[in-house]
């Protein structure tokens, strides 16, 4: 179910929505699509108002998942069965077939049939099939799913290239946060049927205005540091941080708030390096997992009284040499310090 979604998709853009399962990602995508009806408020198209038209006059083209290809059909046949489900000669589909063809590097295949392709092939047709038609709109539910990470990645290229040389204003719905960041003009930031926040990948990303847009976006997640607010002080399990001047106008002595720091925005430093500085902290390491570029340590606050630990993770370079037990201490990048009300959610803002 979804509750007040308003936005407008100007013409030409690829927006991307994302959120956790059963936000309504894909519920907004047929309901648009002409599949779920309107129940309430109004969805244009252009200038046309959609809620009583019905699906096969809508012109948009969607993508599921599962591709949906004909199994009986060849890739040509599949790509031109709605061009000629609309009347349209095949003098006049066949040119369409291979323009979208050799766009999507696939001429090679017209021949064959989906059972003789593999996944990224039958994708290609998929797309390839809602691309010649020219839509309005081109809808996509989550389309490179089921390839693999190498896959995913050439063929998300692929579709970026395609869309800036299509310009086909785009929605398209993925629970991959690489493909939001790198796909979308904006991203619009779905939970329980609502829209949490809409903006670029990098407005997103730098300035969340909730906790739970703080932490889907980013991996690995923005760190949430509960903490008390007091005298000009962050306190933390038993650790103080100096609080800057733009936030003590915001907060009241003792305050409960959220500390909110992205892992790369944390520093290391050796052991005792940075003892007693303000915007430091003393941690103690669980988890070392090496990921290649670099490091990403997962460390808790080291207070017996904090029921379940504070997690904090942050990233080190190859060469540093960490293991579970270290006690060493953190920097933390006050100029990308985001502060939570823990009640309500929100973004604390200057």
């Amino acid at each position: 179910m979804i509750e007040q979604i308003s936005f407008e998709v100007p013409d030409g853009q690829l927006w991307v929505l994302v959120g956790p399962s059963g936000c309504g990602k894909s519920t907004i995508l047929r309901t648009i699509a002409g599949l779920e009806p309107v129940t309430e408020g109004n969805l244009y198209i252009g200038d046309r108002l959609m809620n009583q038209i019905p699906a096969r006059d809508r012109d948009v083209a969607m993508v599921f998942q599962n591709y949906a290809l004909y199994p009986h059909m060849t890739v040509a046949e599949n790509l031109g069965f709605g061009l000629k489900m609309r009347g349209m000669s095949s003098a006049k589909i066949q040119p369409q077939i291979e323009i979208v063809a050799r766009s999507l590097q696939m001429s090679h295949l017209l021949d064959r049939k989906p059972g003789q392709l593999s996944g990224g092939q039958q994708q290609r047709v998929a797309l390839g099939r809602a691309i010649v038609r020219q839509p309005q709109v081109f809808l996509l539910d989550e389309p490179l799913s089921n390839l693999d990470a190498q896959l995913r990645d050439e063929t998300r290229a692929e579709l970026k290239q395609l869309h800036q040389q299509l310009g086909i204003t785009t929605l398209y719905v993925t629970h991959d946060q690489v493909e939001a960041m790198t796909l979308a003009d904006q991203i619009v930031v779905l939970k329980q049927g609502k829209i949490q926040q809409i903006g670029t990948p990098q407005q997103v990303y730098a300035q969340p205005q909730n906790q739970m847009v703080a932490t889907f976006l980013g991996n690995p997640p923005m760190n949430l540091l509960p903490a008390t607010y007091a005298e000009g002080q962050f306190h933390l399990a038993n650790q103080t941080l100096s609080c800057p001047d733009r936030w003590q106008s915001l907060l009241k002595t003792g305050q409960s708030i959220r500390l909110g720091i992205r892992p790369e925005h944390l520093f290391f430093s050796a052991p005792g390096e940075a003892n007693g500085e303000a915007n430091s902290l003393q941690v103690e390491v669980q988890l070392v997992e090496p990921l290649g570029r670099e490091i990403l340590v997962r460390s808790i606050l080291p207070d017996p009284l904090t029921a379940p630990p504070t997690l904090i993770q942050f990233q080190v370079m190859p060469s540093v040499q960490l293991h579970p037990g270290d006690r060493v201490s953190v920097r933390l990048d006050f100029e990308h310090l985001l502060v939570f009300d823990p009640e309500t959610g929100k973004a604390i803002r200057e």
